[in-house]
């Protein structure tokens, strides 16, 4: 099998020759670029520079021979973009350790913090000193009356949050037809260059797009006073995803593999939410925009969401969900054994297969490895499985470890 066909093999949830591997095909399961540095110099990889591609999270693009090392199977859609030196600009990881991020990135340092800036030079982020990454800080929306709002500035608004304005690669380019014209030659000659599966961020978040504009605790209190404003914005917000959508797939529907939506969920203990307000909130705008996406392109649906998610992956399923990452294993209800044989046979577990939170920064390489193989023997039993430890790995793990994380997937 090539690396497409065995992640569309696993999927499909028919036999593969091996368990496929992602690190780095999403914003999810990469790593933090002082993490990133420290590994090339352990593996003995001396060329090239660190591009900081998603400058929120601090998250390195891996490189195409550390993808070969690790006999990695996916890539991002992003990596056909900014190809050239002139996209990309001289900065300085909080270690000192040299890096480059995209030329468009708007940052300004103040007294030793880093400011993160809409175009307009509104604060968007702040990087503390000694800090690895960026907090978010500015909240365009949070003094509307929400339950009288008509929402019909959404798209304006996505401009001035950190996690909706500042675009990672492939995501700079407008929805124009100039914009799209260049995003579906990049998608093109991507997918003319690898075997990889290639998985394409869309995002169409229902659940965190509205905190991200009206702050968490503002938005979980109007979820309880003010439903139908909720469905009303919900309603707003699915429309403006799927005209996003429609212009989107119609560029890079025929060149990538996977559709990556995104929403967490939920917590260490379980959901955000009761059932009840899932399937009066999201649910039915979830299946809308995942049976639209079917409609326009062959591609897998998969959903990020981080969290204790268990009780809602029947709702997800039902509504046209077919993989999920990072399947965070050490949350409540989330035990591989149990996601494997109640969920196995309907849902592909895109993750799972390190734990990220205790034992990768922890454990010693040998206790890794062993921790490894207990997890795919069990989440790789009868395929529907891609490896990738649980979320990105930070920026204080070593690299022995990250080497024997992989060295156990397949032995």
């Amino acid at each position: 099998m090539d690396s497409r066909e065995r992640v569309l093999a696993a999927l499909n949830h028919e036999p593969v020759d091996r368990v496929p591997v992602d690190f780095g095909g999403h914003r999810s399961s990469g790593i933090m670029a002082i993490a990133y540095a420290r590994l090339k110099k352990y593996l003995g990889v001396s060329s090239g520079d660190i591009y900081v591609y998603d400058v929120p999270q601090q998250l390195a693009i891996v490189e195409p021979e550390i993808l070969d090392i690790f006999g990695v199977d996916t890539i991002e859609l992003g990596r056909a973009f900014l190809t050239d030196d002139a996209d990309w600009k001289e900065w300085v990881l909080p270690d000192g350790t040299p890096c480059k991020i995209p030329e468009y990135i708007n940052m300004e340092e103040r007294s030793g913090d880093w400011y993160l800036l809409a175009e307009d030079g509104r604060d968007l982020a702040v990087q503390k000193q000694g800090s690895p990454f960026m907090e978010h800080i500015h909240f365009p929306m949070e003094e509307r009356d929400f339950e009288t709002d008509n929402f019909d500035d959404l798209a304006e608004q996505f401009a001035y949050s950190m996690w909706t304005g500042v675009p990672t690669p492939g995501g700079h380019l407008a929805p124009d037809e100039k914009g799209l014209r260049k995003l579906a030659a990049g998608a093109k000659k991507l997918r003319e260059s690898t075997d990889r599966a290639i998985i394409g961020l869309f995002g169409g978040n229902m659940f965190e797009i509205p905190q991200y504009l009206f702050r968490m605790d503002n938005y979980f209190t109007y979820m309880g006073l003010y439903p139908e404003a909720v469905i009303r914005l919900s309603e707003q917000l699915c429309e403006l995803h799927l005209n996003n959508l429609e212009k989107w797939l119609a560029a890079v529907g025929p060149y990538i593999d996977i559709i990556l939506f995104g929403d967490d969920f939920g917590t260490q203990s379980g959901p955000f939410m009761s059932k009840d307000m899932f399937r009066r909130y999201y649910k039915p705008y979830q299946r809308k925009l995942w049976k639209r996406t079917k409609e326009l392109a062959d591609v897998k649906i998969m959903l990020h969401s981080c969290g204790g998610i268990e009780p809602l992956l029947d709702e997800l399923i039902d509504a046209g969900l077919e993989a999920v990452n990072p399947v965070q294993i050490s949350c409540n209800g989330m035990e591989p054994k149990h996601l494997k044989e109640k969920f196995g046979s309907r849902l592909c577990f895109w993750g799972g297969g390190c734990d990220t939170r205790a034992a990768l920064p922890n454990y010693s390489p040998e206790e890794i490895y062993r921790h490894v193989r207990s997890q795919v023997e069990i989440m790789g039993r009868g395929s529907g499985f891609v490896f990738q430890q649980v979320h990105n790995i930070m920026a204080d793990v070593r690299p022995e470890n990250i080497v024997a994380m992989f060295n156990a997937v397949n032995p």
